[in-house]
């Protein structure tokens, strides 16, 4: 049974709130009819209270030790916004039509994230569906929706929720993502949720007047930690696990992006995460289907994907800054103070065989040894990406790269990441390449708040970005200028880059060699000047696929050698590619500047 939130059930309604220092509780409902009842506490410190013949539409507060009214902890809805009282939710009354999905397995995923306040004008659930038929004729099957969890206002990246099992209202509310999710489904695609554990927001956020919540040992860049490890933390641990099986089993999400793990610390033996996963593989064993984990971490620690029985965290995957990190510096050299420990067609080697590219090496923007190899890893596990929400808004202007490089240069980069060992994701308007800025946005109600946002954003683009700063994130039009235009809105130049990766999405549907995680059967190695070839095949070694990538200035000299003389091109960026027709005659071929080109050989070589 459920132990936070408020559960109707035929003509009542449950209430369950976890305050284990209070001596007493009272349920005060605002809606239809303002009264306040007595709630009960038991053993776990858990206060409740049933209350029969409700209508719909009931607004509620909690008092803890019968004083001032604050929303729910475990709210499933706010629509006056934080400040507000929250609402009951029937979860049993949307009619889904997805009991016969049985969701996709990781490496067969193609991921798209999504800020669903910009992603369309109108910014809601409601208004994505209208776009999913053009993602699914694209090749992406799986979205992911960066965090919905309410939060102040109607503008925020989501990353300062305050209430975790409340879907934003002005995104359309839990209705509109339950709508979302099922006509997901129903096109053959899963849905990926971006939640935050690390931290609340600041504004409307609470759960200290219920509980501790927050451990003052330890702190994060955003605020107080989560107090995972510390006096009463078991109902803490509870409350966090619960939202992850919420998310589960009440919207049909088939995984969740975990952010910022490292900022979480939880010194118990029997960690958090290895508490959490026991919850959803039993939620699996009931379902019949599989539910994700996925990660977000800085450490560079192949514990996070290994096992919970070989002492891992057992995430499914893992989010692979470094090979974007390494794939950035080649291609936009000029911003290549951003990652000072980058910059070698080695390193990009390093990350497509092996993963992570700092092992334990010296890490100068650290000043210490960073990470532990990946080597033995399987592609399938981590997740890839050339932009992201964090690597364009955290860029001055909100810049993508689209406005960076040319288009060379993109498909270039495009090749890199969908010609990976990797799961692709690929940030809203990539695909055609959006110009529209994607900048940090916010809508608080306090005013020291706004300034202390403004100044530290300030300050820290300031010391980054050589005294450059960004556009007030408290600004609507800094929200507005964020709304992509849309691919509705194609030109020319849009389409052929569209196209581009429209097939390359297909070569990796189709060619058994880009279908193989083994990193076994992988083998990327620098070429002179800026060059990087790559070698992918598959068990049965009847597939082959040879890339072949020059980020330099200059033409590259390559010689086939021994290799196959059965390649057949699958995919160049030069618009003039008659030079691959030079390797039929001669081993020696010329690869221009900023090229790349892929080939594909069907017989054992």
């Amino acid at each position: 049974m459920d132990k936070h939130g408020a559960f109707r059930e035929h003509n009542h309604c449950r209430f369950s709130v976890w305050s284990p220092e209070s001596n007493a509780m009272m349920l005060h409902l605002v809606a239809p009819k303002d009264r306040v009842i007595a709630m009960q506490k038991d053993a776990d410190g858990y206060f409740r209270a049933t209350v029969k013949d409700l209508g719909p539409d009931v607004c509620y507060y909690y008092r803890p030790e019968g004083g001032a009214a604050y929303p729910d902890p475990a709210s499933f809805a706010q629509p006056q916004g934080v400040h507000g009282p929250s609402m009951v939710v029937d979860h049993h009354t949307f009619s889904w039509s997805d009991q016969d999905w049985k969701g996709i397995e990781p490496g067969d995923m193609v991921i798209y994230e999504i800020h669903v306040g910009t992603y369309t004008p109108s910014g809601t659930f409601e208004a994505i569906i209208e776009r999913l038929d053009e993602l699914a004729d694209l090749g992406v099957n799986t979205l992911e929706l960066m965090p919905v969890a309410a939060f102040p206002g109607e503008r925020n990246w989501g990353y300062d929720g305050v209430y975790p099992f409340a879907v934003q209202q002005s995104y359309g509310g839990p209705q509109g993502l339950k709508r979302l999710v099922n006509a997901c489904h129903s096109r053959g695609m899963a849905v990926l949720l971006d939640v935050v554990y690390n931290h609340l927001g600041p504004e409307g956020n609470y759960l200290h007047r219920f509980g501790p919540y927050f451990n003052e040992r330890y702190r994060t860049p955003w605020g107080p930690a989560i107090n995972y490890d510390g006096a009463w933390s078991d109902g803490v641990r509870e409350f966090f696990a619960e939202n992850i099986i919420y998310w589960f089993r009440y919207f049909h999400i088939d995984g969740l992006r975990l952010d910022a793990i490292h900022a979480i610390i939880d010194t118990r033996a029997d960690s958090f995460w290895n508490y959490a996963l026991r919850k959803v593989r039993l939620l699996e064993r009931r379902a019949g289907r599989r539910h994700y984990l996925m990660a977000e971490s800085d450490s560079n620690d192949p514990r996070v994907v290994a096992p919970a029985e070989q002492c891992g965290l057992g995430f499914d995957a893992l989010w692979l800054d470094d090979f974007h990190h390494a794939l950035f510096t080649l291609i936009q050299p000029d911003r290549h103070y951003l990652y000072e420990d980058f910059g070698a067609t080695s390193q990009l080697a390093k990350a497509f065989n092996e993963g992570f590219v700092h092992s334990g090496e010296f890490v100068k923007a650290r000043k210490r040894r960073h990470g532990v190899s990946s080597a033995g890893i399987p592609g399938n596990r981590f997740i890839a990406f050339i932009q992201n929400h964090d690597l364009v808004g955290n860029m001055t202007q909100g810049e993508r790269l689209s406005v960076q490089v040319d288009r060379k240069k993109l498909k270039l980069a495009a090749a890199a990441l969908l010609l990976s060992p990797y799961i692709p994701l690929l940030f809203m308007g990539e695909e055609y390449g959006e110009s529209h800025p994607f900048l940090f946005f916010t809508s608080y109600s306090d005013p020291g708040l706004i300034q202390a946002v403004r100044d530290g954003r300030a300050a820290d683009f300031a010391a980054i970005f050589r005294g450059e700063t960004q556009p007030d994130p408290q600004d609507e039009t800094t929200f507005l200028r964020s709304k992509p235009a849309g691919y509705q809105h194609a030109v020319p130049p849009q389409q052929d880059l569209r196209e581009w990766y429209k097939l390359l999405l297909k070569l990796r549907k189709q060619l058994p060699a880009l279908q193989c995680f083994d990193k076994q059967y992988i083998r990327a190695e620098p070429l002179p000047g800026q060059g990087l070839q790559v070698y992918r095949t598959e068990p049965g070694k009847t597939s082959h696929l040879l890339a072949l990538f020059n980020f330099g200035e200059a033409p590259i000299a390559y010689t086939f050698g021994n290799m196959p003389v059965c390649w057949e091109p699958v995919c160049c960026n030069d618009g003039n590619a008659a030079f691959l027709q030079a390797y039929r005659t001669r081993d020696l071929i010329s690869i221009p500047a900023h090229t790349v080109v892929a080939l594909h050989a069907s017989e054992p070589g």
